[in-house]
């Protein structure tokens, strides 16, 4: 046998040879971002542009520099001499789970899908029409469309895993760095910055503000707009024993009931409203601390009252202890009709095959309404507007992100007794350090999943500077924008509360 003597410089060449090849390896795993941009005209409020869209992956990456994601964008950016200073608006819905697609194709984007503005018919099948948005807000502020990890196209790459993004606090942060990095890149350091969320998307806005304020880069936003507010989710979680989900929806529900027919008739929206938010207030949240303390008689009076608003029989009012779950509600108003009321927009009405059912079974009518029409108009524009070319599918939402969600991170060793989720008083804190953030609230009055009260309550208890918040209300649900005449008024609250 013949021996050879391994010197020292012999053999660490041999392991840097050998960790040179294996990162080389790891990175041809790693394919390079792809990127695809256009050029595009179009008018929009009576101003003719040119603008670019640029649709594509931002690769975030870890502390040793190693990607871990792949973030998926879609930029809009009017061509401009010096952009430098000129406003940049971020927007992403919610879910946790939900892509971009919604707010993207509904309301901010260059095209939108047309839905039925009345709530009437769903969407049934293809082909669907898509539109020219003369009121998108080109005009006055670039756009940027982000899907988080997990939805659209974006996903985990190299080492990353997905719970290292599929939480409250990591969410936020991999967005931070997004927008670290997109502002970076695109020399926008002093541009005036907005964020624009829908339902979770503004509990992902507060969180987001805060972690922009850390990480030894601050960066301050001029301005947030909260669609469908969820920054407590204690007034937006309609359970048994959560007394303030009994309260926070009661004036929805009114609302729901005056729309259908059933409650209110004679009387303006508003006022009927009013009626519901003073007696919410002032009678039904005692009786409702009281519980069993009340008198047979107060219960049975109670819930006349109750009826009265809610356009439920009496009887069954009485029958549910003067507490009215909402999904009970959405079975139960329009039950004689064979009917099933929406969640998202409780405008919306569906026919089920159980009709003794308790609660819906078929799923949301003011979801599976308008579920596919955004799903094909997004696809078909990615591909033949934008060109984009990409096989693997567009995730418009992914259910299983919600149940692996880390919502609130335990120190160790910590003791207590979890609670709702909860970002507002973090808001208040950003305000107070930050004293040019403002805040845009939009409520619809018929959604039943983010309830306007609430977005009142929540407000008014959290050490939050109230003059520089501006709450706005549309006769429509959480997506306010699919009745045309609200879509038009939240433009026009939009470009005010950014001061054009």
């Amino acid at each position: 046998m013949i021996r050879k003597n391994i010197t020292f410089p012999m053999l660490l060449a041999l392991l840097i040879f050998c960790f040179s090849a294996k990162a080389q390896e790891e990175k041809k795993d790693i394919p390079e971002a792809l990127v695809f941009e256009t050029l595009h005209e179009g008018t929009f409020h009576g101003v003719k542009l040119r603008y670019k869209a640029i649709a594509g992956e931002t690769h975030l990456k870890n502390a040793d520099g190693e990607p871990v994601a792949s973030i998926w964008s879609t930029s809009y950016l009017k061509e401009d001499p010096n952009p430098s200073r000129r406003p940049v608006t971020f927007i992403f819905n919610g879910g946790p789970g939900s892509a971009s697609v919604w707010l993207h194709m509904g309301v901010f984007g260059p095209k939108v899908v047309h839905v039925d503005s009345d709530a009437r018919i769903d969407d049934g099948a293809a082909p669907f029409e898509v539109i020219d948005n003369d009121l998108a807000l080109l005009d006055i502020t670039d756009l940027v469309f982000v899907d988080p990890v997990g939805t659209g196209y974006s996903k985990v790459i190299g080492k990353g895993k997905n719970e290292d993004f599929w939480g409250l606090t990591e969410d936020a942060r991999s967005i931070a760095q997004f927008m670290r990095l997109w502002i970076t890149r695109n020399q926008r350091w002093q541009s005036p910055k907005y964020l624009a969320g829908e339902s979770f998307g503004t509990t992902r806005a507060v969180a987001v503000t805060a972690a922009l304020e850390g990480g030894g880069q601050t960066m301050a936003l001029n301005g947030l707009i909260l669609i469908s507010q969820a920054l407590d989710y204690q007034g937006s979680t309609s359970v048994h024993d959560n007394i303030a989900s009994y309260f926070t929806y009661f004036p929805t529900m009114a609302a729901t009931a005056w729309y259908h027919g059933k409650a209110g008739q004679g009387k303006k929206l508003e006022d009927f409203l009013q009626e519901a938010r003073e007696f919410a207030y002032q009678i039904y949240l005692q009786a409702l601390y009281q519980g069993n303390q009340l008198s047979t008689e107060n219960k049975k009076t109670l819930a006349s009252r109750i009826s009265y608003f809610l356009g439920l029989d009496p009887e069954y009012v009485l029958l549910s202890d003067n507490r009215i779950l909402t999904s009970r509600f959405k079975k139960e108003l329009m039950r004689r009709e064979g009917k099933t009321i929406g969640t998202l927009d409780g405008r919306y009405l569906g026919e089920e095959g159980d009709q003794a059912a308790d609660r819906p079974t078929l799923g949301d009518p003011s979801s599976y309404g308008i579920d596919a029409a955004y799903t094909a108009a997004l696809n078909d524009y990615f591909a033949r507007t934008l060109k984009v070319k990409i096989e693997q599918p567009y995730l418009t939402s992914n259910g299983s992100i919600g149940g692996k969600w880390n919502w609130r991170p335990v120190p160790e060793g910590a003791y207590w007794e979890p609670s709702y989720v909860n970002v507002a008083r973090s808001l208040g804190e950003s305000m107070r350090r930050n004293k040019d953030l403002k805040v845009l609230v939009a409520n619809g009055y018929y959604d039943l999943i983010t309830p306007f009260l609430d977005a009142e309550y929540t407000f008014a208890r959290h050490d939050i500077p109230m003059e520089r918040v501006r709450m706005t209300y549309y006769e429509a649900g959480h997506m306010m924008y699919n009745h045309r005449p609200d879509f038009e008024k939240l433009v026009k609250d939009i470009r005010e509360f950014m001061g054009r």
